[in-house]
């Protein structure tokens, strides 16, 4: 039987699975349900899973016929503190928190993936390492950097690793992957801008840390616009902004979040200084004073050449050459599986899951209450993961 109609007796039961965890979204750091619903999905199947791997994270292990090479494949689980809005008949049963991020379909097409790797253990060598990983949305409590801390690329050794992202961006049967860079390192920071408080009607006996604040988000775009190259790609933010207690009081505290995004280590190293120069210079030039805190998040997520090359092959082979996309630049969403790519080979691939008949204008994007990955996808994502798999164990 070839691997197509393999995958496509699976379906029902992927479909199922993405449903089920789909409706019953745990946050990072939360997913106690969602691992045991998951392990006890492997048991079924006979495979005897690892449970509470960095987290809740749940590892398997499908043995081939004889010794060989060790491809990992991992999936994320975790959900979004979100309200869903899509109105689906099996839409999340918990208030403020939905899988808006595509997980339970990531998930669900690694169980399939398990289904098919697992009926055909007798035909390849090797293994093949099955890695359900918790807290991806919160680059604070990566649940990559905890399960390789605790030994998940070894006992066996880890060789190369898979990973897939459903990608709105790109309409259902496209597959995307870039040579190198794929996405962007996630930093955040902290800033507590401080000054002194009086009364509304008479400014001058305070600091308007209010004030303050806003000059200091307006000179912090220059960093992007004047002090990175335009051949560069970089992103400040600040996110979230919080100050003042009364209408008619000048507040002395604003604190401030913000995300730092870019594809360049050499960049990403000066950004804790850029940014903090111009908070110090505007809150002192202002006459109040600051707290600054840059926390390293996400490394970028850069394939490897030889796996670019692997996956590239196999979504021709499987899907034909109009299914492959080769993106033209990088995106500077961030995501922990760079954790992988950093110590073993790797491929990061974006899964297209956009209903064909909707203009890519009107996507609904990822991290958005209403995002509905279709679920049409699903069985490629699992073709293609399988086959890429299967691939790397028979290389020489």
């Amino acid at each position: 039987m070839e691997l197509k109609q393999i995958v496509e007796k699976y379906q029902p039961k992927i479909i199922e699975h993405r449903r089920h965890i789909h409706m019953n979204p745990e946050l990072t750091g939360q997913e106690a349900e969602t691992a045991a619903y998951i392990a006890q999905v492997l048991r079924e199947m006979g495979l005897e899973p690892k449970e509470g791997v960095g987290g809740h994270g749940v590892v398997a292990i499908i043995q081939g016929r004889g010794p060989g090479k060790c491809v990992g494949l991992r999936a994320d689980i975790d959900a979004l503190p979100l309200n869903e809005s899509t109105g689906l008949p099996y839409a999340s049963c918990r208030p403020g928190a939905a899988h808006s991020c595509g997980h339970d379909a990531h998930a669900a097409m690694l169980l399939g993936a398990a289904y098919v790797l697992n009926e055909l253990k007798g035909s390849f060598d090797g293994c093949v390492k099955l890695m359900f990983q918790p807290a991806e949305e919160d680059p604070m409590a990566s649940g990559a950097r905890r399960m390789i801390d605790e030994g998940v690329l070894e006992e066996p050794h880890v060789d190369a690793v898979i990973g897939q992202h459903v990608w709105p961006q790109y309409e259902t049967g496209k597959v995307a992957i870039r040579n190198g860079a794929m996405m962007a390192s996630s930093d955040r920071f902290f800033i507590t801008v401080k000054g002194k408080s009086s009364h509304g009607s008479a400014p001058e006996n305070g600091i308007d840390a209010i004030a303050i604040a806003a000059q200091v988000i307006s000179a912090l775009q220059t960093i992007v616009s004047r002090r990175v190259s335009p051949l560069d790609s970089a992103v400040v933010t600040i996110g979230k902004i919080s100050g003042g207690n009364r209408y008619n009081v000048i507040a002395d505290e604003v604190v401030m979040e913000g995300t730092c995004r870019n594809l360049n280590p050499a960049i990403r190293r000066q950004m804790p200084a850029r940014i903090e120069n111009i908070v110090k210079g505007v809150c002192e030039g202002m006459g109040g004073g600051y707290d600054f805190r840059y926390v390293m998040g996400y490394s970028p997520t850069v394939n490897d050449p030889g796996m670019f090359d692997l996956v590239c092959e196999t979504v021709r082979e499987q899907l034909g050459e109009n299914a492959l996309e080769i993106p033209a630049s990088s995106a500077l969403g961030g995501e922990d599986f760079s954790f992988y790519c950093e110590r073993v080979p790797g491929a990061f691939i974006w899964l297209g899951c956009r209903d064909p008949k909707v203009p890519a204008e009107e996507l609904i994007p990822i991290h958005n209450g209403g995002f509905a990955p279709q679920e049409e996808a699903l069985p490629i994502g699992v073709e293609v993961m399988t086959a890429a798999a299967l691939k790397y164990l028979g290389k020489e």
